[in-house]
């Protein structure tokens, strides 16, 4: 599920004002909006923004995706983050959707894709959304039964954050992890 603080979008829209910038902005000021609005408000604003992109548009799916993951119905949002996946979602977005395809996926009860997904996820490049990656993955593991494994990696994830014991707590986490696989 995607959280209330809304991101800057380097992979912008294209076709919808200068350069989708100003579709952007007001995708943006939805989003932190969310708290402010009804559900119903939140969903019927958002699919008045997604309608004025192409239809099929990677972008409009895994925004409408998000809207409605957001206020509970990850059972919809699933499809429609694998459609943007699927049709080729650009940039941080895709990232983003895979995170919450992989978190809904789990609060579905469907924790071994989402550990699937997420685990493909952090072989394939590295960013600022690691961190978030890793805490997710941690989130289904635990729903697999993978405990310790999921406090390893939560705690190497945080360990990069930390201005002391960063050494320490990086050490221990390797400890479980090494422990996790005899």
């Amino acid at each position: 599920m995607r959280g209330n603080g809304r991101r800057a979008l380097p992979d912008r829209v294209v076709g919808v004002g200068p350069d989708g910038e100003e579709w952007e902005q007001r995708v943006s000021d939805l989003w932190a909006a969310i708290d402010d609005l009804t559900e119903q408000d939140f969903l019927t604003r958002m699919e008045h923004l997604v309608a004025e992109l192409p239809p099929e548009s990677p972008v409009g799916l895994f925004e409408r995706a998000g809207s409605l993951d957001s206020t509970g119905h990850s059972d919809l949002a699933v499809p429609l983050y694998q459609k943007a996946l699927k049709l080729g979602l650009p940039g941080e977005r895709r990232r983003q959707a895979v995170i919450q395809l992989a978190s809904s996926l789990r609060n579905l009860g469907r924790a071994p894709e989402s550990v699937a997904l997420l685990s493909a996820e952090r072989e394939l490049e590295s960013d600022e959304l690691d961190d978030a990656v890793s805490a997710f993955l941690a989130l289904a593991l635990v729903d697999t039964g993978r405990e310790r494994e999921a406090v390893s990696l939560a705690l190497a994830a945080l360990s990069r954050h930390l201005t002391r014991y960063r050494r320490s707590l990086a050490s221990y986490a390797r400890q479980i992890a090494d422990q996790t696989s005899d």
